[in-house]
């Protein structure tokens, strides 16, 4: 919990909370020093700072202080000093479960995905408190989530070497600006994703397709991404590549070159887009604030790249990925070539046949349920909490199951074209 209350982490430098404007750039909130407790052991020194991007504005716009944050504890440690860690993470990153009134979405996502092959963040569920400046509140059920380079991809992958990015890219063209390296930083050598842009985006995806998936193939792990975006357009997860172009890192392993992680599944398990508007998402662009405890006004920070469905903002990629448009090349031509589509397809149907059944989908979400319902219901109250009201949760189980039926309905009639 922050020694100077929730708030000093919360905001960048000129901005304040519960009435005062908010400004919310692009850098990330500073970290501030926070002590933090757990099973009767105490962590002092250690770094604290909020996170997110629309969903801290959306919430802080509300008067809501279940925030999305980040813990790390090496950030105050003196230098020539060992690094401390908890339990070995030296990071960790708190979900609140915005837009999911079941708390489920990100780690029920990520559970799926590792199920299906697709390496992605382990993560599990806490109860969190905090203090703001006048005591411990308890700000409901959290969900841990492992770092993408601190643990994860050498538990993963069995090593660190490589690259790792968090893109904010469409793969149009390489932007170096759109490539946050996570590692290797001193090394300004982006000449892994260079190689792969202009492989996928190469002219001989029409002339001679052979040639063009054999070049892609020895810059990105095409086939481990078919598998990704199968589990991922299955599960229904709008806020990705495809709509968003973020949430979602990049690793270069020696083995199997540039392969996809997937991060941030909070708004998994839906059947549309979610968030903001464009207009509300456009740079400084002020908006009311919807809650008399929160901000009065916020100043909004340009949105990655939109629109992958031709319906507009947000929106989750269609099954056979007729909706993704050629802003999204990655998508797009890997679904136009034959080849692709139907290694695509062959895993849809392996993921919904092994895992994604209604039978097995309704244990796995029941189990869930049941494990966080006694530190949920009638204990996670506003504005601690991101629940709109006391039957959000209770409810929440039926729509989920509800949604997977649905798409295994859709999924059914996928498999039978053509």
């Amino acid at each position: 919990m922050p020694r100077n209350g929730a708030s000093a982490a919360a905001m960048r430098e000129g901005g304040s909370m519960g009435g005062g404007p908010a400004s919310f750039g692009q850098s990330e909130p500073n970290y501030v020093v926070a002590s933090l407790k757990f099973n009767g052991k105490t962590w002092n020194s250690v770094g604290f700072r909020l996170k997110g991007n629309s969903t801290l504005m959306m919430s802080w716009g509300q008067g809501i202080y279940k925030l999305p944050f980040r813990v790390s504890f090496d950030e105050f440690a003196p230098k020539g000093t060992a690094k401390p860690s908890f339990y070995g993470f030296h990071e960790l990153s708190m979900s609140p479960a915005a837009n999911d009134p079941s708390l489920l979405h990100e780690k029920v996502a990520a559970d799926l995905f590792r199920q299906g092959g697709v390496p992605a963040a382990q993560t599990a569920f806490y109860r969190v408190f905090i203090n703001f400046g006048e005591g411990l509140k308890y700000c409901g059920v959290y969900t841990m989530v492992e770092v993408i380079d601190d643990t994860m991809v050498g538990t993963q992958f069995g090593d660190t070497k490589g690259n790792i990015y968090k893109p904010e890219s469409t793969f149009q063209q390489f932007n170096q600006a759109q490539f946050e390296k996570k590692n290797n930083k001193k090394k300004a050598d982006y000449s892994d994703v260079q190689s792969f842009i202009k492989a996928l985006n190469d002219s001989t995806r029409l002339t001679q397709p052979a040639q063009w998936r054999a070049h892609l193939e020895s810059t990105f792990n095409v086939l481990h991404f078919l598998k990704y975006l199968a589990v991922n357009n299955v599960i229904g997860n709008w806020d990705t590549y495809g709509a968003m172009a973020h949430n979602f890192y990049l690793y270069n392993s020696p083995t199997k070159k540039l392969t996809w992680i997937p991060w941030d599944n909070n708004e998994a398990f839906s059947s549309r887009g979610g968030g903001m508007p464009p207009a509300a998402m456009a740079r400084n662009e002020k908006r009311p604030s919807e809650s008399s405890s929160g901000p009065s006004e916020g100043f909004f920070p340009p949105p990655p790249p939109m629109g992958g469905n031709k319906g507009g903002f947000g929106g989750n990629v269609s099954l056979d990925l007729s909706t993704v448009s050629k802003q999204w090349p990655l998508i797009r031509y890997l679904a136009d070539d034959p080849v692709y589509f139907a290694q695509y397809k062959n895993y849809v149907k392996a993921f919904t046949q092994h895992l994604f059944t209604t039978t097995n989908m309704k244990k796995l979400l029941e189990r869930q349920h049941r494990l966080i319902a006694p530190y949920v219901e009638g204990k996670e109250t506003r504005p601690y909490s991101q629940l709109r009201d006391a039957t959000s949760f209770s409810h929440s189980l039926e729509q989920l199951n509800e949604h997977v039926v649905s798409q295994t309905q859709k999924v059914a009639a996928f498999l039978q074209k053509p």
